[in-house]
């Protein structure tokens, strides 16, 4: 009840004074260790909504089991738009069926568990997810593989972790119904000084590519080992690859499967810009916060316009953001993979349409 007492307060104090503004609802931990990643979202959301006339009310998220119910009453008394955030899977379980009653869009930016989504279809709750699935990471990868490896000897590795053995096995099993075999699986050991064993053997098999879920200082090791032994290797990695460049540094032409770097897109400059211009920097969830934002206050203008439901206008419709244009499909996912192949060029990865072969 105290927490409850505290929401509804807060949503009373956001309403006060700017009645006629359209209300976003920021839900993101506010202090213990997902403080950082909250603190991104709400820069992002607040100075979006300054720049479309969005009144933002913010609420905590504990991410403890149970707390989601109480948030989603909060939201409901200051008559949000939409909802924005939601860093852990308990609270928005918990929330979405109360938001489902009062007809508010909630839009994840990290959530990626397909549950929660098959959920959500099948209880009509209104979740979209602004960021990628856990299905999407393996489907770029094995887009990329079909496309480009015919032809080729290529082995399949993780390092026995189970995030990476299941997106071996899922890109594998999809690979082999397209008749693309693998000729040679392992698992390595991580964390190792060295990999030269492993590299020796992928050339004693004959392997010319090679996919390797493993976080990247491992891969690092693998692609310099690979180097000193003077062995041609197409290495493609996923999106552990978007990790800092150290210690061992990575080889130039190493491929990844990872989003972009949204601080880079044109679509991004002007609010860059202006995300500077205030001190933040353009990092982690601050940029899809900010493209959220800018749905929401679209979907301010067609629920005017149109006189229909948030959620219903959400499902394809093109929505103009710092992220380029994002439209959901009849899933509540995005329309288009956020997942692209990239290059590391020695000093950032950058997209590319084909790897060599």
């Amino acid at each position: 009840m105290h927490l409850f007492r505290l929401l509804t307060i807060g949503a009373s104090l956001a309403l006060a004074g700017t009645a006629s503004a359209a209300t976003i609802g920021v839900v993101a931990p506010q202090n213990g260790p997902y403080e950082m990643l909250g603190l991104q979202i709400r820069q992002g959301v607040k100075i979006a909504a300054a720049k479309a006339g969005l009144d933002v009310m913010e609420i905590h998220e504990s991410c403890e089991q149970g707390s989601g119910g109480a948030i989603a009453d909060g939201l409901v008394a200051a008559k949000v738009v939409t909802v924005v955030g939601f860093l852990c899977t308990e609270t928005l379980a918990d929330a979405l069926p109360t938001l489902k009653n009062a007809s508010i869009p909630a839009l994840t930016l990290s959530s990626r568990a397909s549950g929660l989504m098959e959920d959500a279809l099948k209880r009509g709750w209104p979740l979209f997810r602004l960021g990628p699935s856990e299905a999407d990471e393996a489907q770029a990868a094995i887009d990329v593989m079909l496309r480009d490896w015919k032809g080729h000897s290529f082995g399949l590795i993780d390092d026995g972790t189970i995030y990476s053995r299941e997106l071996v096995d899922r890109i594998r099993s999809k690979l082999e119904e397209s008749g693309l075999k693998p000729t040679f699986t392992d698992t390595l050991r991580p964390a190792q000084e060295q990999q030269i064993a492993l590299v020796r053997r992928l050339t004693r098999t004959g392997i010319t590519h090679v996919f390797i879920g493993a976080e990247r200082n491992d891969v690092s090791i693998i692609a310099r080992d690979a180097a000193a032994e003077k062995i041609a290797l197409t290495i493609l990695s996923g999106d552990t690859m978007r990790a800092a460049n150290t210690p061992v540094a990575l080889q130039p032409g190493v491929l990844a499967i990872t989003t972009l770097d949204y601080s880079a897109l044109p679509a991004a400059a002007d609010a860059v810009k202006e995300l500077r211009a205030t001190k933040v920097e353009p990092d982690g969830y601050v940029l899809p916060a900010f493209a959220a934002t800018q749905i929401t206050a679209k979907l301010v203008e067609l629920t005017q316009a149109q006189e229909k439901p948030a959620a219903t206008l959400l499902v394809g419709t093109v929505f103009d953001t710092v992220l380029g244009q994002i439209s959901f499909n009849d899933k509540q996912e995005l329309q288009t993979n956020p997942y692209r192949l990239q290059q590391w060029n020695g000093t950032a990865f950058v997209p590319v349409e084909r790897a060599e072969r």
